[in-house]
């Protein structure tokens, strides 16, 4: 499931109020679940198994049991690194 804006080759368009969840498993990999708006009540505009490596974007960060969210405060571009690792950064 991918909804996301393309925006090039391994690349997707995020807006400025995007929230990117990131939940750890057991194995060491991670699940990021894409929300357009953390305040809409609509279903996620996309899942990405792998690793976020960094986000250079203004973001909040929130620490959460099995993971963490990722709230970002400008829009921003999030990138494949390869296979299994991820980068949101600044558009």
């Amino acid at each position: 499931m991918n909804h996301l804006a393309e925006a090039g080759e391994g690349r997707w368009r995020l807006s400025s109020h995007a929230h990117v969840i990131v939940h750890e498993t057991d194995d060491g990999n991670e699940l990021l679940t894409v929300y357009d708006c953390g305040a809409a009540q609509k279903p996620p505009a996309a899942q990405l198994i792998g690793n976020l490596v960094r986000v250079d974007a203004d973001h909040e960060l929130v620490r959460q049991p099995t993971g963490y969210i990722a709230k970002l405060r400008e829009s921003s571009m999030l990138e494949r690194q390869d296979d299994r690792h991820w980068i949101i950064r600044r558009r």
